[in-house]
């Protein structure tokens, strides 16, 4: 029988990834009943001590064990804990020894969407990859500099530490897992039981790109407004470096640095996330928005598109514009 330990945390944990790994783990259990096999998990609710945490001013979380219990661990399972990210870290700093010490000892670890920010904190990711949730992409790269963020992925595996993207993708790792742990036809059947869309890999598509602008580059934070502003418009790395009177080098040394992206991928982003918008809530059809955003070249467009958001042009438009989508 394998231990399943999903942490209760301190702070405005989602309660939802508690429950969820609760359940999931729990009703396989009750399917393999079903076909006259032993259940095979054991589900416990582990805590920084015995008291209860209540979440959303509602809801009352009893931990089964606390973290100096004698007590074993296959998998520890990090929820998401919201709100500042030092002060989380900080009212939960007795979880990463733990967590640590249990992966030393053979446990595998697995954070739900920015359940990452404290396995993180673990020093367990350093040179990993690793996904959390898009919007606090930049807030991770910030603080974690030497893990390797991969914001569009939904799983990540690297040899028994998971992570998952966010908000319910994280229903995908665990169904993976469960895989991982049981067979195909087990993780088939909890993805129907959950009615939820099984081999779900990429978040690309649910992406909001917003540029990094929490630095303190002024020169930088002035490009990176000029390029919002004239997305429309033909630029270039030469184009903005003169503009700034700087070198051309320096320009993309600084510009990376204070943003995470290179000019040109800057550029792509905002204008793909333009065209995402207008193919959101307009009637235009394909080159008129490829146009609108400052592409000529229907390729490259459908290219970039894909790329960045993981689906093409006509896939993106028919999925998110329903009036379109009827045309």
């Amino acid at each position: 029988m394998k231990h399943i330990s999903v942490l209760v945390p301190k702070g405005a944990a989602t309660l939802s990834c508690i429950e969820g790994s609760f359940k999931a783990f729990n009703i396989v259990n009750s399917f393999l009943q079903e076909i006259g096999k032993a259940p095979m998990f054991k589900v416990q609710l582990v805590g920084l001590d015995h008291e209860p945490q209540v979440y959303d001013s509602l809801f009352k979380v009893q931990p089964d064990y606390s973290i100096h219990d004698d007590f074993k661990s296959d998998l520890i399972i990090v929820p998401a804990v919201n709100g500042d990210w030092k002060k989380v870290i900080e009212i939960n700093k007795d979880f990463l020894p733990w967590i640590t010490s249990q992966h030393e000892t053979g446990s595998e670890i697995a954070s739900l969407c920015v359940g990452a920010f404290i396995l993180a904190s673990s020093g367990l990711m350093e040179g990993r990859k690793c996904s959390t949730h898009w919007l606090a992409a930049n807030e991770f790269k910030r603080m974690f500099p030497g893990v390797e963020l991969v914001p569009d992925k939904i799983i990540t595996d690297e040899k028994g530490i998971y992570t998952s993207g966010g908000a319910i993708s994280f229903w995908n790792l665990l169904l993976y897992i469960i895989e991982k742990y049981t067979d195909r036809d087990m993780a088939v059947l909890l993805a129907k039981y959950f009615e939820i869309e099984i081999d779900r890999y990429d978040q690309s598509r649910f992406i909001m790109f917003k540029g990094q602008k929490e630095h303190e580059d002024e020169q930088v934070r002035r490009a990176q407004e000029f390029i919002e502003s004239n997305y429309k418009d033909k630029l270039s790395v030469e184009q903005l470096a003169d503009m700034f009177a700087l070198g051309r080098r320096s320009l993309e040394r600084r510009f990376k640095k204070a943003t995470n992206n290179t000019i040109i991928e800057y550029i792509q982003r905002v204008k793909i996330e333009a065209a995402k918008k207008s193919f959101e809530c307009s009637r235009k059809n394909i080159s008129e928005v490829m146009y609108d955003v400052g592409y000529t070249d229907t390729k490259a467009f459908r290219t970039t598109f894909k790329k960045i958001s993981g689906l093409s042009p006509i896939e993106y438009r028919n999925k998110y514009n329903k009036q379109a989508a009827l045309v």
